[in-house]
């Protein structure tokens, strides 16, 4: 992991909590957007653990270059921030984020957080979830010829509002009566069907497209 804020006792509380983990190992510590850019490039850590609202160059365009559109070989950023509903958080997610928490959230939040993105997945904090893209996805265009949501089965389309709304698979799983594993089936075939790249996405779509209000 790497860690960028430039708050030196935020900064060093992560990298404490994050190293006492077995399975967790901080490789580098920053406080600037640029130098979180260099050291990610040179030490391709699983995760950046990126702050928003920092000197030199802020979060947003660091994740942007480090995660965004066309960025080859990206990296996974974690935004954890102080802002529940700053649009900047938005902008951080647009920019190629794989999702992001609040620096308030319970330690294990940030933990599980910070293994969700390592391992491929996307992480929006649920609390803030619905507030956060229902003010501002109306904002932004969805992506060209992107498939209409009739592509979707009833189910999937059930599925879809449920991610929307801040569900995890395992909570989506308990609400319609399914296995986590066939929860997980599904997220992925609408992915593939409307041809977007994480959770994140798919809950800015459907906002965007009035599946959920």
């Amino acid at each position: 992991m790497l860690v960028c804020d430039d708050q030196a006792l935020v900064r060093t509380g992560f990298v404490t909590i994050i190293d006492a983990q077995p399975d967790l190992e901080v490789v580098g510590a920053c406080g600037d957007g640029r130098a979180a850019v260099d050291l990610a490039r040179r030490l391709r850590p699983d995760v950046v653990v990126m702050d928003v609202r920092m000197p030199v160059l802020d979060g947003i365009e660091a994740t942007r270059l480090l995660a965004g559109v066309g960025v080859p070989d990206p990296v996974k950023v974690l935004v954890v921030t102080t802002f529940n509903l700053d649009e900047h958080v938005y902008a951080a997610l647009r920019a190629g984020a794989s999702g992001f928490l609040l620096k308030d959230a319970p330690i294990e939040q940030l933990l599980g957080g910070i293994r969700t993105v390592s391992s491929g997945s996307a992480l929006l904090a649920p609390e803030v979830t619905r507030q956060l893209v229902g003010r501002y996805a109306s904002r932004i265009s969805p992506p060209d010829e992107t498939p209409q949501e009739s592509a979707l089965t009833p189910r999937e389309l059930e599925v879809l509002r449920l991610v929307a709304g801040g569900l995890s698979n395992s909570e989506i799983a308990a609400e319609l009566v399914l296995s986590v594993e066939t929860v997980k089936t599904y997220v992925s075939r609408i992915l593939t069907k409307l041809d977007l790249r994480d959770r994140v996405q798919v809950v800015v779509y459907a906002y965007r497209k009035g599946l959920v209000v």
